[in-house]
């Protein structure tokens, strides 16, 4: 009986370091760093300086009685823009050349516009409104006039922006030829950003 239970001990005493675990060196497990935190990317949106480019469009003129036409231009267009964060404000000068036929009453050659804009800045996208003096030269002779609306510019690249404008002009008594017209163009505009 003593003879069992020493024998009982001593496997007991042997096995514990089994039950305990291997006898195998344990070794932690390796900790992974949190990866950095993302780098801000520049998403465009500097609208400040000088710029330029060409325009493409429709210009569709309603007269007095049956002087109306429509007719596909082209033009230039030159400005500035200081952009202060969320809103932007600028100037620019443009001229569409057509040659827009008022139902054999007259034709209109170009329409020169002064413009101040000021628009929202949502990075590479500018919404703006627009509005100033207008000069139509037609057949009959030039007129000054006025002109409102709207635009919106996207960055493609940061030199080169694609936009549209769509504006609304009025003329009265065009060369004092008692003819008074409403215009709108609609033009896609690019430019290079200096």
């Amino acid at each position: 009986m003593k003879l069992t239970s020493i024998f009982t001990v001593a496997l007991i005493a042997g096995a514990m370091p089994l039950w305990a675990g291997s006898a195998a060196q344990i070794t932690p497990e390796p900790v992974i760093a949190a990866p950095p935190p993302p780098i801000p990317v520049q998403t465009g949106g500097d609208w400040s300086g000088f710029y330029g480019g060409i325009q493409l469009g429709r210009l569709d003129v309603d007269g007095t009685g049956a002087a109306d036409g429509d007719d596909t231009t082209f033009g230039l267009h030159a400005g500035y823009d200081y952009d202060f964060g969320q809103f932007t404000f600028g100037g620019e000068i443009d001229t569409d050349f057509g040659d827009v036929d008022l139902g054999g009453a007259a034709t209109v050659d170009n329409v020169t516009r002064l413009k101040l804009r000021a628009g929202y800045d949502l990075g590479r996208t500018l919404i703006y409104a627009t509005g100033g003096a207008a000069r139509v030269d037609t057949s009959l002779g030039g007129e000054t006039g006025e002109f409102l609306g709207l635009g919106v510019a996207y960055q493609i690249t940061d030199q080169f922006v694609l936009g549209g404008e769509l504006l609304e002009h009025r003329f009265d008594d065009i060369a004092g030829s008692g003819v008074d017209a409403d215009a709108t163009s609609l033009n896609v505009r690019g430019s290079f950003r200096f």
